[in-house]
């Protein structure tokens, strides 16, 4: 049992298996954004196409690493029972400014089906208290999306 432990931990702390931070970071606003999509237990193809779009334009990244984060995420979003590793790596590692603009696009993807669900508003609602975002920045960023989406 002993030697077991000792060769899961020697796995878990090689440098192969280390991913970047940048990396966990991408996975984890890929697996929140996408988390809002399925609030309403209808993921649209508008839904995805806005992730994809959003995750590709704040992370500059390839086609491939987009589709391949976009399948992480789906895969590893479903898996989890909480928001909460994805969120506190975000507070780690997130200035407020980057944590509102978070907020920001999980508003943009709310509204990319034309159809802002009272479920999806209760997701981004308790990922707001979870990055500790302000009750007013809150209401900007809907106020803002629901002016984009117009």
């Amino acid at each position: 049992m002993l030697k077991k432990l000792k060769q899961f931990f020697a796995d878990e702390l090689s440098i192969e298996n280390e991913v970047a931070p940048e990396q966990k970071l991408r996975e984890a606003c890929a697996a929140l954004l996408i988390e809002v999509s399925l609030a309403d237990q209808q993921q649209t193809e508008d839904e995805m196409e806005t992730i994809s779009k959003l995750l590709e334009k704040e992370f500059s990244l390839s086609h491939e690493t987009l589709s391949e984060l976009m399948e992480y995420a789906k895969e590893n979003g479903a898996e989890q029972t909480s928001v909460h590793p994805f969120t506190s790596l975000v507070n780690e590692n997130y200035s407020y400014e980057q944590k509102v603009n978070l907020i920001q696009l999980m508003w943009e993807v709310a509204h990319a089906d034309g159809d802002l669900d009272k479920y999806e508003d209760h997701v981004i609602r308790n990922m707001a208290e979870l990055l500790y975002i302000s009750h007013s920045d809150f209401i900007k960023c809907k106020l803002k999306a629901a002016e984009n989406n117009q």
